[in-house]
């Protein structure tokens, strides 16, 4: 009401008093509209999921702002060489790794490929974890995305997404992953997953059932072959005594179940290396 109250007396002042012309006028009233406008995008993401919390939180749903916290941050196209100064540190590889076996989207439309990152809305605070991490190869702030209604139920679902850059560094995680076009999981997948890797599968596919206690990691989008090669893996590199569920009558997919008795193992081995928010994905 007061935007209103506010737009009504600026008109009043223009039309007795300034004597502007109505093309001057017309574009006065549209630069005021506008800015109300994004007045009510920032009121109104802030209310969504209980609140994001922070002025900085609220620019990154919004998408209206870069963070400040991140000086590498442009904007414009990198050029050939900029590209080459990117590369990852063996930490960042581990996190990517557990991701991209998880949700991580890896495309390559082009040269060089990119990652996507995207989470349900009610993810917000692990989306805006990965960025904290990841943000200085990207080019701009998670957004919000609010989805079409679900047919099934008429639901309405919101989620956060950002990417980074196409950067020649990720090269290497997506030849490892990715054969014609579909995920894959390497070959040496042994030599590559980490604790720290498979703290991040689990805060992306894993899920916690509370009254087996036990973790679930939703492997049902690989073959059955790729999912034995992963639980040989989470059986004989980290000491886990997993075994393989067939997804429902009706279904091909596999998942992979860490029983009641690994979980002390489990946690044991990932405590230090889950974030705070996702600790309850492995009971804590």
């Amino acid at each position: 009401m007061r935007i209103l109250y506010i737009i009504n007396n600026l008109l009043a002042i223009a039309l007795l008093f300034l004597r502007i012309s109505p093309l001057l006028l017309s574009l006065l009233i549209i630069t005021i509209l506008y800015a109300a406008a994004l007045i009510f995008n920032v009121v109104y993401i802030q209310s969504i999921g209980s609140g994001i919390g922070t002025t900085s939180e609220v620019a990154f749903c919004a998408g209206l702002i870069v963070s400040t916290q991140n000086p590498k941050v442009k904007l414009n196209r990198l050029t050939k060489a900029e590209r080459l100064e990117f590369s990852l540190t063996g930490e960042l590889k581990s996190i990517l790794i557990g991701l991209i076996l998880g949700d991580l989207f890896i495309s390559k439309p082009y040269v060089n490929p990119w990652l996507h990152f995207k989470q349900s809305i009610i993810h917000k605070e692990y989306l805006l974890h990965l960025y904290e991490l990841f943000k200085n190869y990207c080019p701009s702030a998670p957004k919000l995305k609010i989805e079409a209604a679900d047919k099934r139920n008429g639901k309405v679902y919101s989620s956060m997404y950002f990417q980074t850059y196409s950067l020649p560094c990720l090269m290497e995680l997506h030849n490892l992953f990715y054969l014609e076009g579909k995920k894959i999981i390497p070959s040496n997948i042994g030599d590559l997953l980490t604790p720290l890797g498979l703290a991040y599968l689990i805060c992306d596919d894993g899920s916690w059932c509370k009254q087996g206690r036990k973790v679930i990691l939703c492997t049902e989008s690989f073959t059955l072959e790729d999912v034995n090669l992963l639980l040989n893996v989470l059986n004989d590199k980290f000491n886990l005594k997993c075994y393989i569920n067939k997804k429902g009558t009706g279904h091909n997919g596999y998942r992979i179940i860490i029983p009641s008795y690994s979980i002390p193992v489990l946690q044991n081995l990932l405590a230090l290396h889950m974030p705070s928010m996702m600790k309850h994905k492995i009971g804590l």
